[in-house]
């Protein structure tokens, strides 16, 4: 897949193509055929690979000295976010700027929503001031489900509640398959370690992982690992399994990933958690815990860290982390999905 330089002027998503998928004969040439990205257990295993080689495509694109083309231009994209944020949402921006789109940015804090404005009414004035695609973040789980009844054009999650992140699991996926011998994640063994409970990243990564035939086994102190047993018994999508423990030696034995979970003080003052120092003491990623793993075995965190607690400062930045990674693979996964979604509503 080839995208057009930007100082070139030819129609925008006309001219760049979709890459084939590399599939079973009945599944090559897939088409994107979903108008919102709102969670990824819609997505086919055909629709991960198509994101996955889209975003190799705009990986090419930022290696570039002007990481710029011209696929989005006239395209209006509207970045609301309701809750605090730096990655996702400069990284959205970033995303939506490279592909030459309008970006209007808008944070709830400085916006009407503060004299009592309901979010259905900011979805409609925001489509009324020229929105396309709207990336959103909300602290309520399902709201991107209500903008995406009310909007007229595209809804990406950009996080729910503790519902969903979608273009977190997408990278996090990507950038395995990045690092990964190989270049896949099936039958690999990675573990999510951490606040499972809260975590909307958990949740996400969750459908794309099975769904790539990875082994997932979640770890974390018992209270923070709730509903998420019997989930297991149950199965993902299609019966997929996967494994919970609060043992993490055996979580961490022969990891081939290991990625750690934010923990949020807010946790111990519902009762969670005893300490910050105890979940630190029997929980928190060190080169001793680490060595349980395999020794090319990666490191990675959705951000932001609590160095110290949930991850040991020296793992963090250790030759084996791809925390560094996650971020600009965010960039490129974004651009895909923004790309994808746009050619589904201009009927590319």
């Amino acid at each position: 897949m080839k995208l057009a330089a930007a100082d070139e002027t030819r129609p925008a998503l006309a001219n760049v193509p979709v890459p084939a998928v590399d599939a079973a004969p009945h599944e090559q040439d897939v088409p994107w055929r979903h108008r919102h990205l709102l969670d990824v257990d819609v997505l086919s295993a055909a629709d991960l690979e198509l994101v996955m080689r889209t975003a190799d495509a705009m990986r090419e694109v930022l290696d570039r000295p002007i990481a710029k083309v011209p696929a989005l231009r006239g395209s209006n994209v509207t970045i609301l976010f309701y809750e605090a944020s730096t990655r996702t949402r400069v990284s959205f921006e970033v995303a939506a700027k490279n592909l030459s789109a309008d970006v209007v940015n808008i944070a709830a804090a400085t916006s009407s929503v503060t004299k009592g404005e309901s979010l259905v009414d900011t979805i409609r004035t925001v489509e009324a001031l020229g929105a396309r695609m709207l990336v959103m973040r909300h602290s309520v789980s399902g709201a991107p489900y209500l903008a995406a009844e009310v909007f007229g054009g595209s809804v990406l999650n950009g996080g729910d509640g503790w519902h969903a992140h979608p273009t977190q699991a997408l990278l996090d996926l990507y950038t395995m398959r990045q690092r990964l011998p190989g270049g896949s994640v099936e039958g690999r063994k990675v573990v999510i370690l951490g606040d499972c409970l809260h975590s909307r990243v958990a949740r996400s990564n969750l459908w794309s992982l099975t769904a790539s035939g990875a082994d997932v086994w979640l770890c974390g102190p018992s209270t923070l690992l709730r509903g998420f047993e019997a989930w297991a018994a149950r199965g993902a999508a299609s019966g997929r399994r996967f494994h919970v423990t609060s043992s993490v030696d055996d979580a961490l034995r022969d990891a081939d990933v290991v990625m750690a979970l934010r923990i949020q003080r807010e946790r111990m003052a519902s009762g969670l958690l005893p300490s910050l120092r105890e979940y630190a003491a029997r929980f928190r990623l060190t080169r001793e815990r680490l060595a349980l793993a395999r020794p090319d075995a990666i490191v990675m965190h959705p951000g932001p860290m609590n160095e110290g607690v949930e991850i040991a400062p020296d793992v963090a930045v250790s030759a084996q982390s791809s925390i560094t990674d996650q971020v600009t693979n965010g960039v490129a996964i974004r651009m895909a999905l923004l790309y994808l979604l746009a050619g589904v509503r201009d009927g590319g």
